[in-house]
């Protein structure tokens, strides 16, 4: 039997309660990010349909999107307002979910080896120790098969600060103090639940995030700065609506992508995952964990689109579109 786990914070369940996530990611930024995930996940995801377990899926966003390019995708939540907006969105748009259903990410109710991708876009920020994420991440791996995908999302030790130091923060000795403790531990509490201090979270090293990944069992296939310098582009907004200058940046942010130096600079962090395919004859060796590689052109992309030309789904939809 399993041994029992902390319950999720009070707070985060409280916090994702009362927030408007689906408003989110309609704001620049938010398509910035939202944008960027589907590109990274595009570039991994097999041609073929696959069962797309996403795991702390809130409102379904990414769900939705999946399963209009003909994904069987069953998304699961620990927050009961964002299960009520999936089940809304996929009926709005008629793309349904196989399933919508209550549960932790620690404790995944999906029989073993019964996946061909795992979204882990958010529980690993919000669980403070690391035995839950190593629990959470063993789950994935539990319940993925030989050769299936991960796709782990931190959030950078650094983000506090930048974020701090952009909407000037910095000035409130109180989350100055959250700061410091912030690069000190990446234990991110808001204990006064400032509404503009977040909520509880884990801030990860870049490394930190991929040696956990290959500590549960899992074969690198890189490390990714999600929004990398973008982030911090003034006037973005403005800039963003000019497509010759948003595909300059996008280029300029794929080449910089994997560069050590620069992939805790954006907010979000992709770490990408595969199980290994059981050897022949043998139990197989445990991977190795693979240096982060250089970083190196990517594909120029189509005008106007954020990656390489589009594919086509199994729903004979364009994988690139956007599902709002």
């Amino acid at each position: 039997m399993p041994a029992p786990f902390r319950p999720i914070p009070a707070e985060v369940l409280d916090y994702y309660g009362r927030s408007e996530e689906r408003s989110r990611l309609r704001s620049v930024r938010g398509r910035l990010e939202f944008e960027r995930t589907k590109e990274l996940i595009l570039r991994f995801l097999p041609r073929r349909r696959t069962v797309v377990y996403d795991v702390g899926g809130g409102p379904g966003s990414y769900a939705v999107w999946l399963s209009r390019l003909g994904h069987e995708v069953h998304l699961l939540d620990p927050v009961p307002r964002h299960l009520r907006q999936a089940r809304a969105a996929a009926r709005t748009r008629g793309d349904p979910l196989a399933e919508v259903v209550p549960g932790d990410a620690r404790d995944l109710p999906f029989p073993s080896a019964s996946a061909d991708v795992v979204l882990l876009l958010g529980p690993l920020y919000h669980l403070l120790d690391r035995d839950d994420r190593g629990r959470a991440l063993r789950e994935a791996y539990r319940v993925l098969r030989p050769g299936g995908l991960l796709y782990g999302v931190g959030i950078s030790r650094f983000d506090s600060m930048l974020e701090g130091a952009w909407h000037d923060f910095l000035a409130d000795r109180r989350f100055v103090r959250i700061v410091r403790r912030d690069l000190r531990t990446g234990r991110h509490r808001n204990y006064r639940r400032f509404p503009s201090f977040w909520t509880t979270a884990f801030f990860t090293h870049p490394r930190q995030l991929e040696r956990e990944v290959h500590d549960a069992g899992f074969v690198s296939k890189g490390l990714f700065s999600v929004e990398g310098f973008l982030w911090w582009v003034p006037g973005l907004s403005r800039k963003w609506r000019d497509v010759t200058f948003r595909r300059r940046l996008l280029e300029l942010l794929r080449r910089t992508e994997q560069e050590p130096t620069l992939i805790g600079v954006g907010p979000h962090l992709m770490c990408v995952g595969a199980k290994p395919r059981r050897r022949r004859g043998g139990r197989g060796r445990r991977p190795a964990l693979a240096a982060t590689p250089r970083a190196t052109p990517a594909p120029t992309p189509t005008p106007g689109r954020l990656g390489p030309p589009p594919r086509t789904s199994l729903a004979g939809r364009r994988t690139g579109e956007h599902p709002r």
